[in-house]
């Protein structure tokens, strides 16, 4: 029996995992309530998983690119890891939300190490952690980006700094062309309809403006709900909405998927959950997935960083693209590439990092360009494609796009219509107050 159990990965031990709601800039303080309940439960956890909102916010720069009201923009704790004054004592993994330092996590648009040990799942991505498959899907659901390209940069004047992290058809694209199976997927937003499939009426009690959303099946991002249906994970989380909330979703085919969100990081709130993975092993730590890299390689030259809508093919059909030839070429070059190939680039600091003891009250300065981030670099010499995302922001943002004004018919004759004074200023009725 000892033999056997030599042979390949030890599942003795029950992989954990931590799952956390919005982070908010609070790492120590979750990192201190994990710690906690690690001596008291007497478990170890072997991954942290946050759904959003992270604010990965190195400097006071960072802050000035973060969409937060004035009163609630605050450092928060991460820069400490950042700057190497902490280490990460668990490896952590997370998706952005609609709060985040978006010039930081553009620049790592496929996913990375945005401090030793804390590990961005990009955009869009799949990675592994050991053999747990990852997926998650970055920012939030708003109709009127969802077709537009990747388009906005530093210093993300105007509403720039909102539609950054606004979730894009591209980015889908890519994940309805997942084959093989997901473990856990991850979306700051809810997929739209989930509330369906739990206690709605104890999520009335707890969120009563939600009711008429949900009774209308108009809360939650339509693109998760796709992947939901497209991808079925045996667990899905989320947060956003500052609620633990519970549903088991049953696909046609009788598989099911766990879902669950969680609170943000505060005392008395429901922002931490502990999930046993007794057939995973942690061995190996992250990973990428080759899989998710021939979908890269593939859907490339699809990519847009202007305004214009990306040009995918058969209107957005995923199967319209054959990623055969793509997994044979990744294949071939993580061979030749050696035995460390899918060890993901190692973590390099590109601004520096807060100095408490000389910023303590100068106003940051948004920065006006992208930085070239060595991991993206390296992902992308790996793939042999060009580095879009260093496009500046002012070549193709709005220069591609041509407008023109369409004459109407008048008293005499036609005439080009008058510049029409820019609409009110209203309250983002979407936004989730902090």
């Amino acid at each position: 029996a000892a033999s056997k159990r030599s042979i390949g990965r030890c599942h003795c031990v029950a992989m954990k995992i931590a799952i956390e709601g919005c982070c908010h800039g609070e790492l120590d303080a979750i990192y201190a309530a994990i710690a906690h309940l690690e001596v008291v439960e007497k478990v170890k956890i072997d991954l942290l998983i946050c759904c959003g909102d992270f604010q990965a916010v190195r400097n006071l720069d960072d802050l000035e690119c973060m969409s937060v009201p004035d009163k609630y923009k605050a450092l928060g704790t991460f820069y400490k890891y950042y700057s190497g004054e902490k280490t990460a004592p668990i490896p952590t993994l997370f998706i952005g939300g609609n709060h985040e330092a978006s010039n930081y996590l553009w620049e790592l648009y496929y996913g990375g190490y945005v401090a030793p040990n804390i590990y961005y799942v990009g955009h869009s991505g799949v990675v592994n952690f050991g053999d747990l498959r990852i997926g998650g899907l970055s920012g939030i659901f708003k109709t009127h980006d969802y077709k537009k390209g990747h388009h906005e940069r530093p210093p993300y004047s105007g509403h720039a700094v909102k539609t950054a992290y606004h979730v894009r058809e591209f980015d889908v694209f890519k994940l309805k062309q997942v084959k093989s199976e997901i473990d856990v997927f991850l979306s700051h937003d809810w997929p739209r309809g989930i509330a369906q499939f739990g206690n709605k009426h104890e999520l009335f009690r707890k969120k009563k403006f939600l009711k008429d959303e949900i009774e209308s099946n108009t809360l939650g991002s339509p693109p998760a709900e796709e992947l939901l249906k497209r991808l079925k994970p045996k667990y899905w989380f989320s947060a956003h909405l500052h609620v633990k909330y519970a549903a088991l979703v049953k696909h046609e085919d009788e598989k099911t998927t766990k879902f669950l969100a969680l609170d943000k990081c505060l005392p008395r709130r429901d922002f931490l959950q502990v999930i046993d993975l007794p057939e995973k092993s942690a061995e190996g730590g992250f990973a990428l997935d080759e899989e998710w890299l021939a979908i890269l390689k593939a859907n490339h030259k699809y990519h847009s960083v202007t305004h214009r809508p990306a040009q995918l093919p058969a209107y957005g059909t995923p199967e319209a693209i054959d990623l055969e030839p793509h997994k044979k070429w990744v294949s071939e070059r993580l061979q030749a590439a050696g035995s460390s190939a899918t060890v993901p680039p190692e973590f390099v600091a590109t601004r520096p990092a807060y100095d408490p003891s000389s910023e303590t009250r100068r106003k940051g300065r948004a920065p006006a360009d992208v930085d070239v981030n060595p991991q993206t670099k390296a992902l992308m010499d790996l793939l042999e494609l060009d580095l879009k995302i260093t496009t500046p922001s002012g070549a193709g943002n709005n220069d591609d796009v041509k407008y023109y004004a369409v004459p109407r018919p008048g008293p005499f004759g036609n005439a080009p219509p008058r510049r029409a004074p820019p609409p009110p200023k209203v309250a983002d009725p979407d936004e989730i107050e902090l």
